[in-house]
């Protein structure tokens, strides 16, 4: 029995939150994935503006350029010697069972230019400098060096995006000519001491196997896969959540989406010259 003037108590029990639908959780995650891309895009875009507005930072694009530039050359050269071996191991052992092992230099040129040089190159860049942007980026955002340089009137994109895309767009063909010229050359002991190839029969076979087109295409990648790997590293440096956890995250999602992205890009440019070229 309830007093007079009193409502009775409600004993309804909470009801329980409900379990989101597959669908909502699938529209969840596309639209997160959209607005990243179009901040990553913005981004980018706004750091090849950069270039073409002063004020430019050359002397922090040089730094970048030593940085990435010659701090890649030992791993460069000790992963092609290795690669350009491996390949004549494996093309000189299907080529003489035809008789055909003069051949081997067409084929670990072509290899190389086309593909194997600036798509290992460019997966070897990412991981050492594409985690090392992400992280370096990632360190100034969480001590609170970018707030600080915008309190100061500087642009942290202007001052830290755009020399590492620069530097790496410039460096990445440089490193790629390297990459063939190692490649070849671990070839080219290889085959002497294994096929008994001369120096003139291979580099000759190697040399005019190539056209102006296969340069072309090894030269181009390199430039796109270049920029890339920076603007990817920066991104994810620059847009740093959850303190000094979130560099770690950062650094590994850098080298992960560059890697899958210079390989994704690899495919379409390479069927793109195939029609126009």
């Amino acid at each position: 029995m309830s007093l007079p003037g009193l409502a009775p108590a409600s004993h309804t029990m909470p009801e329980p939150s409900e379990t989101p639908s597959l669908p909502s959780v699938f529209d969840s995650a596309l639209k997160s994935y959209m607005f990243a891309f179009q901040d990553y895009c913005l981004l980018s875009a706004q750091s090849v503006r950069n270039v073409f507005t002063p004020p430019v930072y050359w002397l922090d694009a040089m730094e970048q350029m030593d940085y990435i530039g010659v701090g890649s050359l030992v791993i460069i050269v000790i992963a092609f010697l290795s690669i350009g071996g491996v390949l004549v191991l494996n093309t000189a052992s299907q080529l003489q069972r035809f008789g055909m092992a003069a051949l081997t230099g067409d084929g670990v040129s072509l290899a190389l230019v086309r593909e194997l040089g600036p798509s290992i190159t460019a997966l070897l860049v990412a991981g050492r400098n594409a985690s090392g942007m992400a992280s370096e980026l990632g360190s100034m955002v969480v001590t609170e060096q970018v707030d600080a340089m915008r309190a100061l009137g500087t642009d942290p994109i202007r001052k830290l995006m755009t020399p590492r895309v620069v530097a790496t767009v410039c460096m990445m063909p440089l490193l790629v000519a390297v990459a063939d010229f190692c490649g070849l050359s671990g070839g080219f002991v290889v085959a002497h001491f294994a096929l008994r190839l001369g120096a003139v029969q291979f580099w000759t076979r190697a040399i005019h196997a190539l056209d102006g087109r296969d340069v072309a295409q090894g030269l181009v990648k390199p430039v796109v896969f270049g920029f890339v790997i920076a603007t990817v590293g920066c991104y994810r440096g620059l847009r740093v959540e959850g303190g000094t956890e979130g560099v770690g995250r950062a650094t590994t999602s850098a080298v992960v989406t560059s890697s899958i992205v210079v390989l994704i890009t690899d495919f379409f440019l390479s069927k793109l010259f195939l029609h126009l070229l």
